[in-house]
């Protein structure tokens, strides 16, 4: 379990987005709502470069949150060492306010799968993935928080609840949390429960980040609605109104504007960072 000496998460709870060097001048020159910027980890293992140099810049001005998706956290394998000893330079390197890993696998047997897919919620899943995030919160020295899935399908074998497996993640090993609304909102439609109630038996104390996003819109084999977490648009209004019910229930906090796909102009990201804001000014701390 992680020594609470190391649990130094400092975003301030101000809106962020998901930082693209398109916008790099634009950012610099007028960042208007936006108070902290994430990225991705595996977009910054190199040794140097415009990239390295632009985010050195960026840090300068801006807390940043480093956010992984290539550990496969809940890969039945052990953890490739290789690829943590360069998450372990970058964050030494950086020292970012925050870093965060996904509930998911990436990686079977010696394959990298360029997808992010749910698990079973057992108790050997959850034994295993508290093995691997105490490896992980050792290994880069400070506490990782892990981000609730988008689920397309539930497995018969779990025998806990998506909070549930959370929260006694979070109680064994020491890790926060990060609630994404847009995921909730997801999951939600394609499985048939109120995002509404998942909000309510999470466990908000948890939270050290909010993520939003925008998703796609499809149709299953069933004619059954289904939807797509694609980061490829702007936030829809029902995934603002559960941020405003989740804000209500936790205070304020982070919350961060994802967009990874067709990349709007700085304007159109920045006004989205301004609804997040608009939505953190109505809430009392």
């Amino acid at each position: 379990m992680l020594d609470s000496a190391k649990r130094d998460n400092t975003l301030p709870p101000r809106p962020g987005v998901g930082y693209k060097p398109q916008h790099f001048a634009a950012i610099m020159d007028n960042p208007g709502a936006v108070g902290w910027l994430e990225i991705h980890a595996e977009n910054y293992m190199g040794d140097g470069g415009r990239p390295l140099a632009q985010l050195r810049h960026l840090s300068d001005r801006f807390p940043i949150s480093v956010h992984g998706v290539g550990l496969s956290i809940g890969g039945e394998g052990p953890l490739d060492p290789d690829h943590l000893a360069r998450l372990r330079h970058l964050i030494t390197w950086l020292n970012p306010a925050s870093f965060s890993e996904h509930l998911a696998w990436s990686t079977h047997d010696s394959a990298f799968l360029n997808d992010l897919l749910p698990l079973p919620y057992t108790n050997a899943t959850l034994a295993r993935v508290a093995d691997h995030i105490d490896q992980v919160q050792e290994a880069v020295s400070r506490q990782m928080l892990l981000e609730n899935p988008s689920s397309y399908l539930a497995f018969a074998e779990s025998t806990w609840s998506e909070t549930d497996f959370l929260a006694e993640l979070s109680r064994r090993t020491g890790c926060g949390l990060l609630l994404d609304v847009n995921n909730v909102f997801v999951s939600a439609t394609n499985l048939g429960y109120a995002p509404q109630g998942y909000i309510d038996a999470y466990p908000l104390d948890k939270v050290g980040e909010i993520h939003l996003g925008g998703h796609d819109e499809d149709i299953d084999d069933h004619g059954a609605q289904l939807l797509i977490d694609s980061h490829g648009r702007e936030v829809v209004d029902p995934v603002w109104a559960l941020l405003d019910h989740t804000l209500d229930r936790c205070g304020p906090k982070p919350v961060l504007v994802e967009w990874d796909t067709d990349v709007p102009d700085w304007p159109v990201l920045e006004a989205e960072a301004g609804r997040a804001a608009t939505a953190l000014e109505r809430v009392v701390p």
